[in-house]
């Protein structure tokens, strides 16, 4: 929809794969797309190119210091804010456009569903609602540690209908790949924050995570990849905890032999 006062904005890195996609979702509702790449090494920059991108290369930072420069370069009263696996579904696209033609909300929460292995999961990794859509006057700011970054803003705060389409995972090695990325990542945010390694909760945590995807949540109506989710958060569960005690033992080695 020309003229819809709407930034989209997104960080990049080799997302040559996905990126078109996400761009033809929005091309039509965005009055400025904003990019900030760190040095991508793919086709990524002329793709973003070709949909009117405003591209800008920045060494990586951090998921929040990264997200809050994209705020800065846009210059639409809205800013919808992408990953470059994300795609915005029919009906999520006609609630944005309802959400900017009306200004009533100072941000808006967005769910996501995730497609994996072929199939969209219903169940697997829900209730995704994220804060997405925000008005620049609103002084949105990205906070949070070195894995799970939130946006915060001033003002009123509403739902939309429809659901962005999450690709977040090209295949279960990428998917096990990140997840043992992400605990290491969730255990040094652990133990900078003098967080203590118990024993039992790398016992019991896993299993739990496990329940509460597959079971509580339904994640076996999404069949194969239901459980292959639920196994992936017992083993992400048990994963943080096992790297913080070698983190913790490592870092006791090393004031030992000062």
């Amino acid at each position: 929809m020309a003229g819809l006062n709407l930034s989209v904005a997104l960080i990049v890195y080799n997302e040559e794969e996905r990126l078109a996609k996400t761009l033809e979702s929005i091309k039509d509702i965005a009055s400025e797309i904003i990019v900030i790449d760190s040095n991508s090494t793919d086709n990524t920059c002329a793709i973003a190119e070709s949909y009117g991108a405003k591209i800008y290369n920045e060494e990586w930072r951090g998921f929040v210091e990264q997200k809050n420069s994209l705020t800065k370069k846009c210059t639409k009263e809205y800013i919808l804010y992408l990953d470059a696996d994300e795609v915005v579904g029919y009906e999520l696209k006609k609630a944005i456009i309802d959400a900017v033609m009306s200004g009533k909300s100072d941000g808006c929460y967005i769910r996501r569903k995730t497609h994996y292995l072929g199939r969209l999961l219903n169940y697997s990794w829900q209730k995704d609602e994220k804060l997405r859509l925000v008005k620049s006057s609103a002084n949105p700011l990205w906070v949070g540690e070195i894995v799970h970054e939130e946006l915060k803003i001033n003002g009123r705060i509403s739902h939309l209908a429809g659901y962005i389409i999450h690709y977040s995972y090209r295949d279960i090695d990428d998917h096990f790949k990140r997840t043992i990325r992400y605990a290491h990542l969730s255990a040094e945010s652990y133990y900078k924050k003098g967080k203590k390694f118990k024993l039992s909760k790398m016992i019991f945590s896993p299993f739990i995570a496990f329940v509460k995807i597959y079971i509580i949540k339904g994640g076996f109506l999404d069949g194969i990849p239901g459980f292959i989710a639920g196994v992936s958060a017992y083993v992400y569960g048990f994963l943080k905890y096992a790297f913080l005690w070698d983190i913790i033992r490592v870092n006791k080695n090393k004031d030992l032999d000062k």
